[in-house]
């Protein structure tokens, strides 16, 4: 069965509906980011109240941290009773929470609590879908073709996440429901077609569950997360959480239970996890570099948000409330990148394997990384686009035959936990990046920003004890109104202060200049210390893919 199958018209079948699976998990992930202040005002919650930042960092990253724990379960559950299976169950979960998240019927608090729970089943669903979906390509496709199918199939899941902010903004003007719409109808033909078209090639291979392997890896991994998520928070008079008991609590005891699954895995018949993988130098060194990859383009994509939000895009003439829709497609560049990269050096790498590609690729990353480093705040946009190709092509040449090198340097009977272990490194460091580097752009804008915003406020008639207070407020609810697409000066000084002053002083404050003018000093130097950090992540990682070693196939000598 498995030579037909790689010869003839079912890896086409395979790639085209894996690849609508990993574009549909993908695009979810990110299209409710430019949607959050429609769904916010749909259900009657202000998302930047103090008291209501939890439920906005949950919409954010829920969906981001359940599928970076479960991933690796799923994978090693599509290998013990069938990839295909799970894939297709994947797809009804996810159809499933798309309506329910449609149909609402709670407002404030409790409508919050209703979109987190079903992101939280929807977040299941697509990562039953990108756990298992490389473990089929790659059984399906001989491995000089795995670098093309696999190349076609992740490019267009990074392409998603940045589709999505489009998508997002054009939906949200229709109606905050349709963000969630879109995703049914192609769910339930995607269900349709993968249970009439798809089959199982690999033999699954009946295990015992790890119990104890699973329980101590989803506990830790979400613990972690959860903590270094709460982490840029405020707490006390600190501008981040970092020094909360419940934040370090959280992260020892997250780091105690992956030791304890690591001690576990060695000790049982059949672990969830093979650790024995590790002594595979592609393996780890892909695995390695890709979660350092996806640390730096997570800053990447989020700073990126906010410095079109927040000041590029207001001061060439945008009002706020249109800032998201237009920052999705002012960052389109970077999506034209990874598609002309990701197939072609996934077919090359095929011939020539994947060290030169992927290391060269995060070469170019660092590069772009550095342009933008010395891009003015307020740019020219021919430079800021052409070093967003620059990004996407690196990413693109990476992450193909990074994948395709991952998955062939296994046995069949591992694909599919395999890959969910490399969908966690990737999905781990997309939440990773949201509190480093928020955490690293916060601690810049707490030095400088509270005494440069009380100045310009009294400039313009705020009196100083209302200056003083405002200034003192957490930079992280800045940072969010100017990620949300909310005028940030409109949201702290509130109605009542701005009635109080003259209309010249009002209208000055809440213009489209005062703002990004003002945090224009204080986030550039943040942004450097956030560029920088990713320059040397990428660069690390470049190093971590040189040292993957010659062309390797599962069951040849390294």
């Amino acid at each position: 069965m498995t030579a037909p199958a790689r010869t003839g018209r079912y890896k086409w079948v395979a790639l085209s509906n894996t690849t609508l699976g990993v574009l549909m998990s993908a695009l979810d992930g990110s299209i409710v980011i430019i949607s959050l202040p429609a769904i916010f005002r749909g259900i009657g919650l202000d998302p930047l109240a103090p008291a209501n930042i939890g439920y906005l960092l949950w919409m954010i990253l829920g969906y981001l941290l359940v599928s970076a724990v479960l991933v690796v379960t799923l994978g090693r559950l599509g290998d013990m009773f069938g990839r295909v299976k799970m894939y297709n169950v994947g797809f009804v979960v996810f159809s499933v929470a798309s309506v329910a998240l449609s149909f609402d019927p709670f407002h404030a608090a409790g409508g919050a609590l209703w979109l987190i729970g079903w992101r939280v089943v929807q977040a299941v669903g697509g990562a039953m879908l990108t756990a298992n979906s490389a473990a089929i390509l790659t059984d399906a496709f001989p491995r000089e073709q795995r670098g093309m199918a696999l190349g076609i199939n992740q490019i267009t899941a990074l392409a998603g996440q940045f589709l999505g902010l489009v998508a997002g903004g054009l939906l949200a003007e229709i109606d905050w429901r349709a963000v969630f719409w879109i995703s049914v109808p192609f769910g339930i033909f995607g269900a349709v077609w993968s249970i009439r078209s798809l089959r199982e090639i690999s033999t699954p291979r009946a295990a015992k569950i790890d119990w104890g392997g699973n329980v101590t890896f989803a506990a830790g991994t979400a613990l972690l997360l959860a903590a270094i998520t709460y982490g840029i928070q405020p707490y006390g008079g600190a501008a981040t959480g970092w020094g909360s008991p419940w934040v370090l609590g959280g992260i020892g005891a997250g780091v105690l239970l992956l030791v304890a699954f690591c001690v576990l895995e060695t000790k049982v018949a059949a672990p969830m996890f093979q650790l024995s993988l590790f002594r595979v130098r592609a393996f780890t060194a892909g695995n390695l570099a890709a979660l350092l990859t996806a640390i730096a383009r997570g800053g990447l994509q989020f700073m990126l948000i906010i410095w079109l939000q927040g000041i590029w895009l207001p001061l060439h003439g945008y009002d706020y409330e249109k800032t998201p829709l237009w920052a999705g497609i002012y960052l389109l560049p970077l999506t034209v990148g990874f598609l002309i990269a990701g197939p072609v050096s996934g077919y090359l790498s095929d011939r020539f394997g994947a060290r030169l590609f992927s290391t060269g690729g995060l070469v170019l990353v660092a590069g772009a990384f550095l342009g933008l480093l010395a891009l003015p705040v307020d740019f020219s946009y021919p430079a800021f686009a052409a070093l967003l190709v620059l990004s996407g092509l690196g990413q693109g040449m990476f992450s193909a035959p990074n994948t395709s090198a991952i998955m062939s340097s296994v046995g069949d009977h591992q694909r599919g936990v395999a890959s969910g272990m490399r969908s966690t490194f990737q999905n781990s460091g997309t939440s990773l990046s949201i509190g480093v580097f928020f955490s690293l752009m916060i601690a810049g804008l707490a030095g400088s920003l509270p005494q440069t915003l009380s100045s310009g406020l009294q400039a313009h008639g705020v009196p100083a004890d209302v200056a003083a207070q405002v200034a003192q407020l957490p930079p992280v609810s800045t940072l969010f109104a100017a990620f949300l697409g909310s005028n940030p000066v409109a949201h702290l000084l509130g109605p009542d202060v701005l009635a109080r002053l003259s209309p010249g002083d009002a209208a000055a404050l809440t213009g489209k200049e005062f703002f990004p003018r003002l945090i224009s000093g204080p986030f550039h130097s943040g942004l450097v210390t956030v560029f920088t950090a990713a320059t040397v992540m990428a660069l690390v990682a470049a190093l971590a893919s040189v040292s993957r070693g010659k062309r390797y196939f599962h069951g040849e000598n390294q």
